[in-house]
């Protein structure tokens, strides 16, 4: 038992590095520039706040964080974004081998990930999506383990509340997650009256409260514009009646769409799809709880307000599918014929990097193919000629403005767009098309 064991962790090990190391390497090697949610993370890194004009903070820290480490080293973000992808990777299987106490199945559903391309092809870009990834995963494994004990664990309960404020300062529909938990232990306790109240909630939801205060405060102070910005996204203010029924539609058929392989990897696992759903299932209750709930109240949410949901926002409700799926066929499945499975496993697994460079390489209009080092070499030179100061700051937008707040040696600080007021504060300046450096 001990050396089944031993294979099977040995197996994890490999794909978890073998993951990292091709998702690091591919763009590594064919990409010129950090994609644009990189630049716009580091861009806001570079003037740590509480809260930007598009999202909560988290994801502009740990990319800072890197930063300090590793300086404008591409390879170190492309990293920074498989540790995200791993970590969540590797709280999925701990989460499998409590649900199924079968190491075995435990991986099937971690492997079965890779056949959703939120968590390979969309990988190497480090934004706001990829930074919910462990903290989600995180999330569900607390609140797993207080919704299995009578007996309720101040740490858990401390940890969840941590993870869970974390995922929020990543990205506000982390809240769809919490809202979905919440509810269950809701229902658990004065419902259905199979929990007891503990006053353990009271201090984590207080944790939570606490840790979100800072970033609460600004979002007051600056008109709350990171909701503002969402609800512009998901094209709210030019919604119309039929928007309340074709975008849920248009919705579903995505989810739909981005799942084919993932169900073909389970059909060849499965082959007849015959089962029995027992709701009284406390393991299975609870996976619907993390894998449904959050997509169906994102529907839900679609069809109340008309709103046009983005695909790539459903990057962390994905994590839990593959447990969710081998748990309801989990009798049908073989493990003496995973043949086809397996083989079918390795080519998605190398044919996603595969594609990825094949474009990376052959499109040469792509945001990863801009010039970012050249054109601030060049600023730097111009820049030089004129002025004996070293440039402290640059305004303009996350993109252009970002690149070279990451590629100048002297890292200047991103102030947001141009402002004349700003500008006049500088001992020396300069401004190209869209954007001004300056010294003070």
């Amino acid at each position: 038992m001990m050396t089944y064991s031993k294979n099977i962790n040995n197996l994890l090990f490999i794909f978890i590095i073998s993951h990292l190391i091709i998702w690091t390497f591919v763009p590594v090697l064919t990409n010129k520039n950090l994609p644009l949610d990189t630049i716009e993370a580091l861009a806001w890194g570079s003037n740590l706040d509480w809260g930007f004009n598009k999202h909560p903070p988290a994801s502009a820290f740990f990319a800072e964080m890197f930063f300090k480490i590793f300086g404008s080293q591409d390879w170190s973000y492309y990293l920074l974004s498989q540790i995200f992808v791993v970590v969540s990777f590797i709280y999925v299987f701990k989460f499998a081998s409590e649900i199924f106490n079968n190491k075995v199945l435990s991986l099937i559903s971690l492997v079965l990930l890779e056949a959703i391309f939120f968590y390979n092809y969309t990988t190497p870009e480090f934004n706001v999506n990829i930074c919910q990834l462990p903290f989600w995963s995180l999330t569900v494994y607390y609140s797993w383990k207080i919704y299995k004990n009578d007996q309720i664990n101040f740490t858990d309960c401390f940890l969840l509340s941590l993870f869970a404020s974390i995922g929020f300062l990543s990205k506000y529909l982390f809240l769809y997650l919490l809202i979905s938990i919440v509810l269950l232990f809701i229902y658990l306790i004065f419902f259905k009256k199979e929990k007891k109240f503990d006053f353990k909630y009271l201090i984590a939801l207080e944790v939570f409260v606490i840790i979100l205060v800072p970033h609460l405060i600004w979002l007051k102070d600056n008109n709350f514009i990171t909701i503002k910005y969402g609800l512009a996204r998901a094209s709210l203010e030019n919604s119309d009646i039929l928007d309340h029924v074709i975008f849920p539609i248009i919705f579903l058929l995505k989810q739909i769409g981005l799942l084919i392989p993932f169900l073909f990897l389970v059909w060849l696992l499965i082959k007849k799809f015959k089962f029995n759903l027992n709701f009284k299932d406390k393991k299975l209750i609870f996976l619907i709880t993390i894998n449904l709930l959050p997509i169906l109240f994102m529907a839900v949410t679609s069809l109340i307000t008309g709103s046009n949901l983005r695909t790539m926002w459903m990057t962390p409700f994905y994590l839990f599918f593959g447990v969710l799926f081998v748990y309801i066929f989990r009798s049908q499945i073989n493990l003496k014929k995973l043949n086809s499975f397996l083989y079918s496993f390795l080519i998605l697994f190398f044919l996603s990097p595969a594609i990825y460079a094949y474009i990376s390489i052959s499109n040469t209009d792509k945001r990863t193919d801009y010039p970012g080092n050249e054109i601030a070499n060049k600023v730097q030179y111009i820049w030089d000629l004129k002025f004996n100061t070293t440039i402290s700051e640059v305004m303009g937008d996350e993109w252009s403005a970002g690149n070279l707040s990451y590629h100048l040696k002297s890292r200047p600080v991103w102030k947001g767009l141009v402002d004349q007021k700003k500008i006049n504060e500088y001992k020396d300046y300069m401004c190209i098309d869209n954007i001004c450096i300056g010294s003070k």
